[in-house]
């Protein structure tokens, strides 16, 4: 009987080591991750990545591909001109880039290569290139807290014909001035011009396709959020000035504007009347970002935000841009690389859980 307890002493003794070696082997391999080590035997995180020239001169500048390659980062343009399956393998996919036959490519590739990371899924970014849908989601959140209401402005859709449009806009009960922008938010640098119509008549001057978003007063500043995964970062850009009753009938006609957030200088550094200058605050937007992140099936994003003149506490979201202009964001290089760092971790985490 004795000897029957030794042995089962023995059998709990050397359970109990090897659970703590296994431990001890989990903790050391998660801790490669955190170093940026890349994966626990000697590999580097390998990024893919398809965008156009002038995306890639913005966003891999050589800051970011230096701090990379110090995290076991390696940025590996793709060549379009070959099957994507004969190259990498890839990690990640870092990608901005359009049309069905690209789609099927990534999503073959996926399929191919199941653990691959997709930056982001064509499919999700299709909600953020429709301005007729872009801001459904974040009407749908109703988003209302202590620390602020967050919505968006009242809007209507002209696919054709411009001789509707002032009729429509009356039956509707849009206010003047109306912003106008192109329906579709990808393509061309004309896809982010906006036009400003102070009158009934200059709105038969628009061109279709297009909305009409209703102006909102906001002290000529815009707050640009940006989101790379459970990161947000804010910084205010200098936008339109406001307008009064005056000058909409001072100022008939059309007034058309280059791509307001990205031309505007930025006015983190200005001296701007504090209740202007004033953050969204903090839980309001990571709520919000939170949020969209879920609906949109999206981790790289931004949101263009105002917040109405006169009060302190009410927003509306204007905008929202798939993979951004990161490169204007501060220290946009150590977030970016801790965000890729962070999927691989995760990822790791995750097969850790399903082999136990």
């Amino acid at each position: 009987m004795r000897l029957i307890e030794e042995i089962s002493s023995l059998k709990d003794e050397e359970e109990r080591d090897r659970e703590v070696k296994l431990e001890e082997e989990r903790e050391t391999m998660l801790q490669s991750y955190s170093i940026g080590a890349g994966f626990p035997f000697p590999k580097k995180l390998v990024v893919g990545y398809a965008l156009t020239s002038k995306k890639t001169k913005s966003f891999l500048q050589p800051k970011l591909e230096a701090l990379a390659r110090n995290k076991g980062i390696l940025f590996v343009r793709i060549n379009l001109n070959s099957p994507l399956a004969d190259q990498g393998p890839f990690d990640v996919l870092l990608h901005k880039l359009s049309g069905k036959e690209w789609h099927l490519v990534l999503e073959d590739y996926r399929q191919r290569y199941p653990d691959v990371t997709v930056l982001d899924p064509p499919d999700a970014i299709q909600h953020v290139y429709n301005r007729q849908y872009m801001l459904q989601h974040v009407a749908d959140l109703n988003l209302s807290n202590s620390y602020g209401k967050v919505g968006v402005p009242k809007q209507l859709v002209f696919e054709k014909d411009p001789s509707s449009i002032p009729e429509a806009v009356i039956k509707a009960g849009l206010m003047l001035p109306l912003v106008a922008k192109p329906l579709f938010a990808y393509g061309s640098a004309k896809s982010h011009e906006l036009s400003l119509a102070f009158d009934q008549r200059s709105l038969l001057k628009l061109e279709p396709p297009l909305v009409l978003q209703e102006f909102v007063n906001h002290g000529g500043v815009m707050f640009k959020v940006f989101v790379v995964g459970e990161t947000i970062e804010v910084v205010r850009r200098f936008s339109l000035p406001d307008v009064c009753r005056r000058e909409l009938t001072n100022n008939p006609g059309v007034f058309r504007f280059p791509r307001v957030s990205s031309a505007a200088a930025s006015a983190d550094e200005a001296d701007l009347d504090p209740v202007v200058a004033e953050l969204p605050p903090r839980p309001l937007l990571e709520k919000l970002a939170r949020e969209l992140r879920r609906r949109l099936g999206l981790r790289l994003f931004n949101l263009d935000i105002l917040r109405e003149h006169g009060t302190r506490d009410r927003f509306f979201v204007i905008d929202i841009n798939y993979f951004p202009g990161y490169g204007k964001m501060p220290g946009y290089e150590h977030i970016f690389t801790d965000f890729l760092l962070s999927l691989v971790r995760n990822k790791y985490k995750k097969h850790l859980a399903d082999s136990c």
